[in-house]
């Protein structure tokens, strides 16, 4: 893999450093809900302000097509990034024209500035060159520390790269080498686990998995379409009847590449879909016909932590079951707390990623103990995949 720019390599006393950050947060009643994502671009920042650099911070929040509309605002996120950092930061009514040259000329060294959503212009997602130039201009070198947007040929992604140097923040380089450290070179034996509803939305993903691991356990909606594959009757439960052939090919890849894929042996099933339904635990192939999977059982968790155990290496995407919902989230929280220990006892190197993943390691309370824990969705998934991210290529010019 050719080297992605740092930002150790680049001379920063006194330059004015344009910083692309993911500072997509949660916000409830006009307030920060969840300051992680903030937290996350801190090294980078502190760093930039140690080596004397003048930095303007830039991100997008929610989906506001173009416009500008308060309610996605950034400015919410000032008050807290200067109570993070304990300096001031000051806060710009946009990221690109005359206010936001003249903040960025305005910079002292080791001043912060806060520029307002990327996405209130169009420009953004459609990667116009134009604006582009406009955001780079003020600018003597691009930062980019959001892996979570690399997978997005945007303009504060990859435009930006065509005006200025561009280098790696501290936390998309943490995030780089321990998806590198995993998927291109892991101690063996490396073991992947994948949940989630839908074999449709990871294909690819479980493709490229059995090409790398030596044992994949399928979990949550996504194994009720490898089981009926197999001729399994899964009754009412979640399944894609549409994907029995892909997921018939994926397992003849694995057995071409020597990849144990392991699937639920018993499961939880119940008749309604809600939380405390009655519910009870039978084989995977004794589904009744009004009964729908909701979640691995014992036996299967248990299998699951046997191979834990031996793996060197884990990665792991999506629940086993319908975590959200106790007490379907029994298999999700006891394989996760397995994988935690083995962790924190250093016999494990654990990465995990995906938007549910990070919820439900959370809630098993395994968040901590996992050697890296990607909070980026798409990004994650297409790194698995094996794909080229726009963001992080241009790190490489």
């Amino acid at each position: 893999m050719t080297r992605i720019h740092r930002l150790e390599d680049a001379e920063l006393a006194g330059k004015r450093v344009l910083v692309r950050v993911d500072f997509n947060v949660p916000l409830k009643d006009g307030a920060v809900a969840d300051a992680s994502r903030i937290e996350a671009a801190l090294p980078t920042i502190r760093y930039l302000k140690h080596q004397g650099a003048r930095i303007a911070l830039i991100s997008h929040l929610g989906r506001p097509k173009g416009k500008r509309a308060e309610e996605f605002s950034l400015a919410p996120i000032q008050p807290v990034l200067a109570e993070l950092l304990d300096t001031p930061v000051l806060f710009v009514p946009d990221c690109v024209g005359d206010e936001a040259r003249q903040a960025a000329e305005g910079l002292m060294q080791g001043g912060v500035a806060l520029f307002e959503n990327l996405r209130f212009h169009e420009g953004e997602e459609a990667n116009d060159p134009a604006f582009a130039k406009a955001l780079a201009e003020p600018f003597d070198i691009f930062v980019e520390d959001a892996f979570s947007v690399s997978h997005r040929a945007h303009a504060s992604t990859e435009g930006v790269t065509h005006h200025l140097p561009a280098f790696a923040g501290k936390a998309l380089a943490r995030e780089i080498d321990h998806l590198s450290t995993v998927l291109r070179d892991p101690k063996r034996p490396m073991m992947a686990v994948v949940g989630g509803a839908k074999v449709s939305t990871k294909i690819d993903v479980l493709m490229a998995l059995v090409e790398k691991a030596d044992i994949l356990a399928i979990g949550g909606g996504m194994a009720n379409t490898f089981m009926s594959a197999k001729g399994i009757d899964v009754g009412k439960s979640l399944n894609e009847p549409d994907y029995a052939d892909t997921a018939r090919k994926i397992m003849d890849a694995a057995r071409t590449h020597g990849c144990e894929i392991m699937l639920p042996a018993d499961v939880v099933v119940a008749e309604k879909f809600e939380a405390n339904a009655p519910s009870r635990t039978v084989s995977a192939d004794r589904v009744g016909q009004n009964e729908m999977i909701l979640d691995a059982g014992p036996e299967s968790v248990d299998a699951i932590a046997e191979a834990i155990e031996e793996a060197s290496t884990l990665l792991w995407n999506g629940p086993l079951g319908a975590f959200e919902i106790p007490p379907f989230d029994t298999a999700t929280v006891e394989a996760a707390k397995y994988a935690a220990k083995q962790a924190r006892a250093g016999k494990l190197v654990a990465v995990a990623g995906g938007g549910d993943t990070v919820a439900a390691l959370r809630h098993a309370g395994a968040y901590e103990d996992f050697t890296y824990v990607s909070n980026a969705g798409g990004a994650f998934l297409e790194w698995v995949e094996g794909r080229a991210l726009p963001g992080v290529e241009a790190l490489k010019r």
